[in-house]
């Protein structure tokens, strides 16, 4: 029997190119395609449980096995691009309904198919305007499983339900000094759900393994973040245990070198886009409190999408003019004015 070439190519994939396929899945979740990276960070992640190493890198291959299933364009597979998603939604399984009960690797391995499908599903939406999915599929696919867990006690055998209507903040707003050197780190590891600071110090470690660049805008995206949240009164527990800059972490780095190239401007751009994240970060939280309140990484996709589309109307930010119909737009009927 005649093998089609998909399935040619997926054989002579196999072994090592494979294998950097698949640690590339992990790594993405940075915009990174080194598979060096992305080993670092299961490792980070195996530190805090060895289980969440495991299912970061399985829901990276469930992810990336299915696309090529489907036929899905070589270079995404290759990149990692189909395996970033799976990723964090099998670690986001494992993180809140527990690694260790059947039904939270069954349903990570459900989830990791789907997002597959969403996916694909955003990608060709937003190739409209031009725009990455980013991590828009795994906020879909969380999203819709915290709404639904309490309702199958399988999934979420807590009699207690996820709602939290929001409040006013109260507590101490500033961290103390012990605590900022630990949130530096929390703001990276959360990232991936994690509070162990240390998990986050050797996901920085991969960063900067693979480019001084991308490592420097991870800490500068950290420091903007704890700044900022400080700076708007946000409650002490939520600096120092990352939730607060996490999301700043990724806006920094998707802004300057990803999407938008590095220089002076874009830095400035990518900073303040940090800034903006972090703000917007309790807003999602309020927003999504019936369903337990958690952000996900909404800041990090509603921010940097909308700093991309403005970015186009900045030649400095992009290198190019706009195009014509924005740098000269008209009523309809309306006569062009002449200098």
């Amino acid at each position: 029997m005649r093998r089609s070439d998909g399935v040619r190519w997926w054989r002579r994939g196999r072994g090592g190119d494979l294998g950097r396929w698949l640690l590339r899945g992990p790594a993405q979740v940075m915009f990174l395609g080194d598979a060096r990276t992305g080993a670092v960070f299961c490792l980070a992640l195996a530190t805090a449980d060895w289980r969440y190493g495991g299912y970061a890198l399985g829901g990276a291959a469930l992810g990336t096995g299915t696309a090529r299933l489907l036929h899905v364009a070589r270079d995404r597979v290759e990149r990692g691009l189909e395996g970033y998603n799976s990723c964090l939604v099998a670690l986001w399984c494992a993180v809140f309904l527990g690694p260790g009960r059947p039904s939270t690797a069954l349903l990570a391995a459900a989830g990791c198919v789907v997002t597959t499908v969403a996916t694909a599903a955003v990608v060709r939406l937003l190739r409209v305007w031009r725009l990455p999915p980013l991590t828009l599929p795994y906020c879909l696919l969380a999203g819709a499983v915290t709404i639904a867990a309490p309702a199958f006690r399988r999934v979420r055998p807590h009699d207690a339900g996820l709602a939290a209507l929001p409040g006013p903040a109260t507590g101490p707003t500033g961290p103390h000094p012990d605590e900022l050197w630990r949130a530096f780190f929390r703001n990276i590891s959360q990232v991936f759900f994690l509070e162990q600071w240390y998990a986050g110090a050797l996901l920085l470690v991969g960063l900067f393994l693979a480019g001084r660049v991308v490592g420097l805008l991870a800490c500068a995206g950290s420091v903007t973040g704890i700044l900022t949240a400080w700076a708007l009164g946000a409650p002490a527990a939520g600096i120092a245990d990352g939730t607060m800059g996490c999301n700043a972490v990724l806006v920094a780095i998707a802004l300057c070198g990803v999407f938008l190239a590095e220089a002076p401007a874009t830095l400035l751009y990518a900073l303040l886009g940090a800034a903006t994240a972090t703000a917007v970060t309790p807003a999602v939280a309020h927003l999504l409190a019936p369903s337990g309140g958690r952000a996900f990484t909404w800041p990090f996709v509603l921010t940097t999408l909308c700093f991309l589309v403005a970015a186009r109307s900045f030649p400095r930010l992009t290198g190019r003019p706009p195009a014509p119909d924005e740098a000269r737009p008209q009523l309809p009927g309306a006569t062009a004015r002449t200098a």
